[in-house]
């Protein structure tokens, strides 16, 4: 059996353009800058960098990186290519200290680039949870220490005032999940997001928290598992698929990154949802998610000075 890792597009960079090119160009190279796929040719001069064209219809050169979150990274493509797939491919994320020394990268390099895949990860435009009157569950945790609530140095006490709080969404049936951070766990900023996201014909599972009484009202169902009375099942009211997202998120989280301050937690819960919205239980492997990564490298530019914002 051969490692996937051997293929040519992670070892050689004119075998790596070549890919990347064949995924996001199907059709034939595209000009990034006016949109044209017409009276475009390869410049294959001696001193031409890899992978260039010119497009004669607004005379200007491209590569496949422009517009995409490769650009101007003087990290080799090929590179990338391996980096999103160990991205993809390790359940629980992998590390920038793990990525710089399995790539020979420098480490400031290397958390740069995982920052800039989990941006190729971020999805959008989803359909609202539980069409068709499916099940979803809503719940919210708490993660970490928000330094903008409670600076370094002050007491934290027992409480989650000072952690980063997280709402989350699982659609039973697709399987996906969608989560943010949110300032809050109040009803008045749940609920928008919850009406959002959710289908009014939906069946919502949630826990006995009072900030969801009021939102369920608006959709099909509204049930409730009782987790402080010791009740976690009831028939098909339960809310053990969020949990178990959480629990998935918590060890990568602790475990694998050990640290993320509050500005970059969107990011790194786009790369959970991702991975989870694209598991092998739903018929989607290693390759496959690599693959949906890679298509979503177009038009989400990360420059590190903006990285943090």
């Amino acid at each position: 059996m051969t490692s996937i890792l051997s293929a040519a597009q992670f070892h050689n960079e004119e075998a790596a353009y070549a890919f990347v090119e064949a995924h996001l160009w199907p059709t034939g190279p595209v000009c990034p800058h006016c949109a044209g796929c017409v009276r475009i040719s390869k410049m294959e001069g001696k001193s031409t960098r890899i992978g260039t064209y010119k497009c004669y219809q607004c005379r200007k050169p491209f590569t496949v990186k422009v517009g995409t979150v490769f650009e101007s990274s003087h990290i080799p493509l090929h590179l990338w290519l391996q980096a999103i797939f160990l991205i993809a491919s390790s359940k629980k994320g992998i590390s920038a200290n793990q990525l710089h020394r399995t790539l020979g990268i420098t480490l400031k390099s290397a958390w740069f680039m995982g920052h800039r895949v989990r941006e190729a990860m971020r999805e959008g435009g989803f359909a609202p949870f539980g069409a068709g009157g499916g099940f979803v569950e809503v719940d919210e945790t708490f993660i970490g220490h928000d330094k903008a609530i409670k600076p370094k140095g002050m007491k934290k006490g027992r409480g989650f005032h000072h952690k980063n709080k997280v709402l989350s969404l699982v659609d039973r049936t697709s399987g996906r999940a969608m989560s943010m951070v949110v300032d809050d766990v109040k009803a008045s900023t749940l609920a928008p997001i919850v009406l959002a996201n959710v289908a009014r014909e939906a069946r919502l599972m949630t826990d006995e928290a009072s900030y969801y009484t009021l939102v369920g009202r608006e959709f099909a169902s509204h049930d409730v598992v009782h987790h402080q009375a010791g009740e976690y099942v009831r028939g098909d009211v339960y809310t053990n698929t969020i949990e178990g997202f959480f629990s998935i998120f918590k060890r990568g989280m602790k475990g694998v990154y050990q640290h993320c301050g509050h500005n970059h937690l969107n990011r790194y819960l786009a790369e959970f949802d991702f991975r989870y919205s694209n598991r092998i239980a739903l018929g989607v492997d290693d390759a496959a998610r690599a693959g949906r990564i890679l298509s979503g490298v177009v038009g989400k530019r990360l420059t590190y000075e903006t990285i943090g914002q």
